[in-house]
């Protein structure tokens, strides 16, 4: 079974999702800025969500992380919870 290790950063909206990525891109710390600003508990970890197979993250996670490039900042992605970031570290097919 296909397995990915990713990390995010959760906001509550798009455009203080955009102003991460664009920070992001420009050479800011994604692990850094995933522990001052994500709502979500694993922000603590610098966004780290450990490793996961397909169904087990809302299925607008699954779209990204099990398609897109590796190492890459995605998003902003919308789900239920609001609006990520994305990177994927690793993946296995």
């Amino acid at each position: 079974m296909a397995k990915a290790r990713a990390r995010h950063i959760l906001v509550s909206t798009e455009e203080a999702c955009n102003n991460l990525k664009t920070q992001i891109e420009g050479g800011g710390d994604f692990v850094a800025l995933a522990k001052e600003h994500s709502t979500c508990p694993s922000g603590k970890q610098g966004g780290d969500l450990g490793e996961f197979g397909p169904g087990q993250m809302v299925k607008e996670f699954d779209a990204v992380v099990f398609s897109g490039d590796l190492n890459t900042v995605h998003g902003p992605v919308k789900t239920q919870f609001g609006y990520h970031l994305l990177e994927i570290t690793s993946r296995t097919p």
